[in-house]
């Protein structure tokens, strides 16, 4: 099942300190970090990520889309705030799999429920890359490396079988 993961970009930054004492300093680094940290979330946890800048108050701003190291990036155009494109991409997705929206804004929280999706709070989700962070680590200092292999993950008598094939061919 696939799973869509859509973040109110600047609301996110806003709640998480890191990212909020960040954008103190550059909105821009905010962002960017923000975009890095949602990409090695989507890299290790397979989850479809999609983040929604707003932009509404850029004059003649068009709304803008680019992708980095998998994650989509949409910027509003000009009078459009991200609520709006987000319930509009909530629409538009395909209905194969989970959506959750993060963001902070209750009255967001209730349209996504109106379009089919989950809400996640900023909290939510700053759990849900951390955990991810810790479990990534976990499996990339593992020690045991025959753990990958596919005859160690079957079940105990599917490998019987299999090893009874083998025996027959010799």
């Amino acid at each position: 099942m696939n799973e869509y993961i859509v973040v109110d970009g600047y609301n996110i930054v806003h709640a998480w300190p890191e990212l909020a004492k960040l954008k103190d300093e550059s909105l821009e680094h905010a962002r960017d970090r923000l975009v890095e940290i949602l990409a090695n979330y989507a890299g290790f946890s397979g989850d479809r990520v999609v983040v929604v800048f707003d932009a509404h108050r850029v004059k003649g701003n068009l709304e803008r889309y680019e992708e980095i190291n998998g994650v989509q990036i949409f910027y509003t155009r000009e009078d459009e705030t991200a609520d709006s494109l987000i319930e509009r991409l909530v629409g538009d997705m395909p209905k194969d799999g989970n959506i959750r929206v993060a963001t902070s804004d209750w009255d967001e929280q209730r349209v996504i429920f109106g379009r089919g999706a989950y809400r996640m709070t900023p909290g939510e989700l700053m759990a849900l890359v951390r955990e991810a962070g810790k479990e990534s680590k976990k499996r990339l200092t593992r020690r045991d490396y025959t753990d990958g292999y596919l005859e160690n993950r079957l079940a105990g008598n599917i490998r019987q079988i299999f090893e009874q094939w083998r025996r027959k061919k010799e």
